[in-house]
């Protein structure tokens, strides 16, 4: 059967023009799908070909892993055992056992050939996609070939792609035979249709269509920095010119509204707003948020926000109908914005001003007086009180240096004060975990500060919450997280 099987590999290798080693991993392929049959139970079976020769050897194998990686004892093992057979094995590993080979044969063969046909199908799907991204087009155009459960099959060429109707604009009805345009969303190389996913409805569609359009785009003269959408309604860009001879915005309206008129019918009427990109965050956010006249904005780095105030006339136009407007300048942005009107950001300042006012009266022991002063002046936390320059508190006029310097050594002796009873709080927590087999001082420490105190607590966590938490690898936290959970297997 040998020598059948290698003038049989040629003969196909030839017939089908692929290369001999895809034939001989075919066969391989088919011999072992045969050997799996004879058992009832899911097993992993390698068939290895001599190429030589033609003589092969069957295998049936087991992967080595962990207790917590066992799946399945079809074609898993667990690393104790394995290493009674081989005592230097390592997970991951492979421990195989020779099988009985199964006859070649005639229905052999032609399951092979299945396999060989199969493959040179995804081999010239695979070229096609290959030639297709090699081309650089991020812009799909094609006719709609069918329809299918309200997905649409695009035909561009010799490529399929795939429309889900999720990405497709509200409304939008499609029909076999209509001309469509969509921007290539993703490669999905494990499907079995389509591999070329589309999108009608994603931001870079827009960014795209503005580039067809606008040739300064091309030319490197404007740049779209950014895009947001609410498909089929309403969309934002961003724009940036290069050239201090040209009005982004203007050249992306076009002659008579030209241009930003081609880019909203291909969008099925979608309204474009087109604004001004700032590298400053305030200013790029109330570009935005035109076409509202924005009064003033505070920002919160740390949270990423900004509160931003307009007024009473000008609230429903930042917000938009349905939150649109808002929702649409965050998305191009990036900020989380919070819209308020003068009254209700007066009362928040107030609000605010007044446990800025109490933390000062009661941390530094001062007067209401000193407490207002240092908030009029801007102050709103103990560190800034203790750690901003000597310099800039003494240009505050009701202070003079002894003042300055006895305000800034209480605000440091709160904030040590703070410091070390957090600290107490934080081994007082600690001492349950430390019980714990494996567990040490400083990563005990670590956990109570986010919020871990007992083993309890540890026990609850999944493996990458504790990695992430402290900073650890895997197999360590599978070991805490296991050692914690001891008792639960011992009342069990």
């Amino acid at each position: 059967m040998s020598r059948e099987m290698l003038m049989l590999a040629d003969a196909l290798a030839r017939e089908k023009n692929v290369d001999k080693e895809v034939v001989f991993e075919a066969f391989e392929q088919a011999l072992a799908s045969a050997t799996k049959k004879r058992f009832k139970e899911e097993a992993d079976v390698r068939v290895s070909i001599d190429r030589n020769t033609g003589e092969y050897e069957s295998f049936r194998r087991w992967q080595v892993v962990s207790e917590a990686e066992l799946e399945s004892e079809g074609h898993q093992i667990l690393l104790i055992d394995a290493q009674d057979k081989i005592p230097d094995i390592e997970i991951g590993d492979y421990i195989e056992e020779p099988l009985e080979n199964v006859e070649f044969g005639r229905i052999g063969a032609q399951a092979a050939k299945q396999v060989i046909l199969q493959k040179i199908r995804d081999a010239e799907r695979e070229q096609i996609i290959s030639d297709f991204l090699d081309r650089k087009e991020h812009l799909v155009n094609g006719v709609v070939k069918r329809i299918d459960r309200g997905n649409a099959i695009i035909e561009s060429g010799r490529v399929e792609g795939f429309l889900h109707r999720d990405q497709m604009i509200p409304r939008e009805n499609l029909r076999v035979g209509d001309r469509v345009r969509a921007y290539l969303l993703r490669i999905d190389r494990g499907a079995r249709g389509p591999q070329v996913v589309l999108s009608r409805t994603a931001p870079e569609f827009i960014m795209k269509l503005f580039e067809l359009e606008v040739p300064e785009i091309e030319e490197g003269l404007l740049e779209i920095k950014a895009a947001a959408r609410d498909p089929g309604l309403r969309a934002k860009i961003a724009v940036v010119s290069h050239d201090p001879r040209i009005d982004p915005i203007g050249t992306c309206i076009g002659l008579r509204g030209s241009r930003v008129t081609s880019v909203t019918n291909e969008l099925a009427g979608e309204r474009v707003d087109i604004i001004h990109w700032s590298s400053d965050p305030a200013q790029y956010v109330i570009n935005a948020l035109a076409p509202a006249e924005v009064s003033s904005i505070v920002v919160d780095e740390d949270k990423h926000s900004m509160d931003v105030v307009v007024d009473e006339e000008q609230l429903a136009m930042a917000i938009g109908r349905g939150g649109q407007n808002v929702r649409l300048a965050s998305e191009l942005t990036g900020w989380e914005l919070n819209i308020m009107s003068r009254e209700t950001a007066e009362e928040n300042q107030s609000a605010e001003s007044g446990k800025t006012l109490a933390l000062f009266i009661e941390k530094l022991d001062v007067d209401e007086e000193v407490a207002q002063i240092l908030v009029d002046e801007g102050f709103s936390t103990l560190e800034e009180v203790a750690y901003v320059p000597l310099n800039e508190m003494l240009e505050i006029e009701a202070f003079d240096e002894d003042l300055v310097n006895e305000l800034r050594n209480r605000a440091r002796n709160a904030l040590l004060t703070a410091a070390i009873v957090g600290e107490e709080q934080v081994e007082a927590s600690a001492g349950d975990l430390l019980s714990l087999e494996g567990m040490d001082a400083e990563t005990a420490r670590t956990l109570a500060s986010k919020g871990v105190h007992t083993t309890e607590d540890l026990a609850e966590l999944a493996v990458d919450e504790l990695t992430e938490m402290a900073a650890m690898d895997a197999d360590r936290a599978k070991q805490l997280i296991m050692a914690a959970r001891a008792p639960w297997f011992a009342q069990g």
